[in-house]
């Protein structure tokens, strides 16, 4: 029984992202999540009580996702430029895997903003992870530019997320579909790895 139970209200977690993520809260309704996950509104409401506790679960579970990966991998002891090579790899996959994130979380910041206090809290832990100081060390040794460690997460957060968040446009004024946006988008993700790579790890910085 315990099986059945966590399997179902798993589906409805699952169900209810995407619900939320393709309409958002104040256009998802609690019928569309329980059509979505194939079950009942009473079934629904057993395990979550209302729309809003349901949806905080998720909202919480989506800014994990954004930020839990690139903590683990910030942390790695493997060097700087094998590090900030497989953030941008992992950001990558993880917007190919849920292109309407940045989205969701931006407008429900909007809508709620006292959302952002969640988020800032695990933000925050980005700032204090091994990445941080080993930028500054690599400063002092004159291995890279002086530039702040923030800035280097914000290019590879911006260049890539953008790259989903206009996704529409790009497939209509290209004439792209699914698979030629994703040739598009790796090659585009390519392209920057390798501008700030280029930047940060310039032969006199080397030396």
């Amino acid at each position: 029984m315990k099986c059945i139970s966590e399997s179902t209200e798993e589906r409805i977690k699952e169900a209810a992202k995407n619900v939320f993520l393709e309409k958002g809260f104040d256009g998802t309704t609690t019928r569309d999540i329980a059509k979505a996950a194939g079950i009942n509104s009473a079934l629904m409401n057993y395990y979550f009580r209302s729309k809003e506790k349901l949806f905080q679960t998720i909202f919480d579970d989506m800014c994990g996702l954004m930020f839990e990966g690139m903590l683990e991998l910030l942390n790695q002891p493997i060097s700087l430029r094998e590090k900030i090579s497989k953030l941008m790899d992992h950001q990558f996959q993880m917007m190919m895997k849920n292109p309407n994130l940045t989205i969701f979380v931006m407008n429900e910041l909007h809508r709620n903003p006292e959302r952002l206090f969640a988020t800032v809290g695990m933000a925050k832990q980005l700032t204090e992870s091994k990445f941080d100081k080993e930028i500054e060390n690599a400063i002092v040794q004159g291995t890279i530019p002086a530039i702040e460690s923030h800035h280097i997460l914000t290019m590879i957060i911006a260049n890539i997320q953008f790259l989903f968040v206009s996704k529409p446009m790009t497939m209509l004024s290209r004439g792209l579909d699914e698979a030629g946006f994703k040739a598009f988008a790796t090659r585009h993700m390519e392209y920057v790895k390798d501008m700030l790579c280029d930047y940060l790890f310039k032969p006199e910085h080397s030396t």
